[in-house]
């Protein structure tokens, strides 16, 4: 396994990052348990989670599976903050109370006496940014957390962010966990130079826009009833996502693996997993079959002609689907 720096930091992680956002919801915890051990045994070391996952469940189920097999120490354990976690105007976002409030709450559900990376899961611009990063020093300080990142940031945040901390001495972002994948290339544009110019490690989401890009669907049939597109006027999201436009990408994208002799997603993650800047994408599977598969992406090469065949089918910079989607208007608060 080959692992790699993440951002400008000492640790190392492997090139596939293991996401629980399935865990303790439609993946029981003991199917959760088997497939981290399986990840873990496959040289995997990076665990991503997030407190609104399942409302903690999936924290509980990683925590609860690191318990049982004595492995925590052998992994880069990180979880988010940010989302809605109870009622009243304050149960939700990024202000140091919310936040300190929600580490404890994510260390109890982790069984752990530390967080290895903690991130900020959405930009919010009515909160200062110097209270976000403030109250995140004080958790690194007192050793509850190791790491600080964000997700699903823009280029011109990240980079206001390293300014409040060197203007006020406090721990800096060391990564962005931001959605990237063959439906949508935008982050090309601005957050991935962003990022290698200043340091920054990108472990993005969504490699496989949320299963579009693992072959299942297909513009004439109905999606599949157990999927998440298979009620498409209940969630305008999802609609935005399954539109026309995408089926253009993703057959001539089925033709080249097929001529690879390898699968969709498998050559969508290889691909997603070697763009220059990437640390490692996120996997999020739901079954030991869906992780046998991702894990098979690790064995696929990405050649430079693949690269130009890719770009001729969905141009860098661009997207047909929209994954890249966040606050990221100027607040009120600026110095």
């Amino acid at each position: 396994m080959e692992y790699r720096p993440l951002g400008r930091t000492g640790i190392r992680v492997s090139p596939l990052c293991l996401g629980a956002m399935m865990f303790g919801g439609k993946t029981s915890a003991a199917d959760s348990a088997a497939i981290i051990d399986r990840a873990l045994d496959a040289g995997i070391n990076f665990i991503d989670t997030a407190n609104v996952y399942n409302q903690g469940r999936s924290e509980e189920a990683v925590g609860d599976a690191l318990h049982r097999n004595g492995r925590r120490a052998d992994v880069i354990l990180a979880t988010k903050v940010h989302g809605r976690m109870g009622d009243g105007p304050n149960a939700m976002g990024n202000t140091r109370r919310h936040i300190i409030e929600q580490c404890e709450a994510s260390l109890r559900r982790l069984k752990t006496d530390w967080i290895d990376l903690y991130q900020i899961h959405r930009p919010q611009p009515d909160v200062p940014i110097d209270e976000t990063l403030r109250a995140l020093d004080d958790l690194v300080r007192s050793g509850k957390v190791r790491y600080i990142g964000t997700s699903t940031f823009a280029a011109w945040q990240l980079v206001e962010s390293l300014w409040v901390s060197k203007e006020y001495g406090l721990e800096r972002f060391v990564c962005e966990q931001p959605p990237y994948n063959l439906l949508d290339r935008r982050i090309e544009r601005e957050v991935l130079p962003a990022a290698r110019a200043y340091g920054f490690g990108i472990i993005p989401w969504s490699p496989l826009a949320g299963g579009l890009l693992t072959g299942k669907y297909s513009r004439n049939a109905p999606p599949p009833e157990d999927s998440r597109y298979a009620n498409l006027d209940a969630n305008p999201m999802y609609r935005r996502r399954m539109n026309d436009a995408i089926w253009d990408v993703i057959e001539p994208l089925e033709q080249l693996a097929r001529d690879k002799g390898t699968t969709l997603s498998r050559l969508a993650l290889a691909w997603c997993m070697h763009q220059p800047g990437v640390t490692s994408p996120i996997i999020g599977p739901r079954t030991m079959e869906q992780l046998e598969d991702n894990l098979g992406a690790l064995d696929v090469t990405i050649t430079d002609d693949d690269r130009r065949a890719i770009d001729r089918i969905i141009r860098p910079g661009t997207h047909v689907s929209p994954y890249y989607e966040a606050e990221w208007q100027a607040g009120q608060y600026r110095w």
